[in-house]
């Protein structure tokens, strides 16, 4: 991945680097203290799965604008080979026009679902976090991966993903 073109895209993958850092360090500390408790002292860590799982949670879709923005995601190039330069823009566009269709659909449904579970009152068994923000924030990463898209539709800039080279 080459470097952002502008400050504010470096200062932000900078500080979203280091809260990827630290939400990786909590689930490292987290699962050291747990199975060393649990093995050792045979007193495991009263809802640390729980607090595992939404980690990941927000980890994994904190990172999903991320993967859009830096032009990340797993792709397939075989019919890039065949077609030129402008036709080559053409399907980039195409492309990020139906990924963010997909996406704000997605957000779009996981709004409906986060308002669902809210009324419900649904949350964790051990601790009772509720699960309503996190599906909110769900929601909102997989919309602000959709409106990247959509930009990338208008302005693709360059590739700046590994995208180029055959993966």
């Amino acid at each position: 991945m080459s470097a952002p073109d502008h400050n504010w895209e470096r200062r932000a993958d900078a500080v979203l680097g280091i809260a990827a850092s630290a939400l990786l360090m909590m689930l490292m500390t987290l699962t050291f203290v747990d199975v060393v408790a649990r093995y050792l002292f045979n007193r495991p860590i009263r809802g640390g799965f729980e607090v595992t799982e939404l980690l990941l949670l927000v980890l994994i879709f904190a990172g999903l604008p991320l993967v859009s923005h830096a032009d990340e995601h797993v792709t397939m190039d075989f019919i890039d080979r065949l077609l030129g330069g402008r036709a080559r823009r053409w399907l980039n566009a195409i492309v990020n026009a139906v990924v963010a269709a997909i996406f704000a659909f997605m957000a779009w449904q996981m709004v409906i679902r986060a308002g669902r579970i809210s009324s419900y009152g649904d949350a964790t068994d051990v601790l009772r976090i509720p699960y309503g923000p996190f599906v909110y924030f769900m929601a909102a990463t997989l919309a602000l991966a959709a409106l990247i898209h959509l930009y990338k539709v208008y302005d693709p800039g360059r590739p700046r993903g590994g995208g180029e080279s055959g993966t």
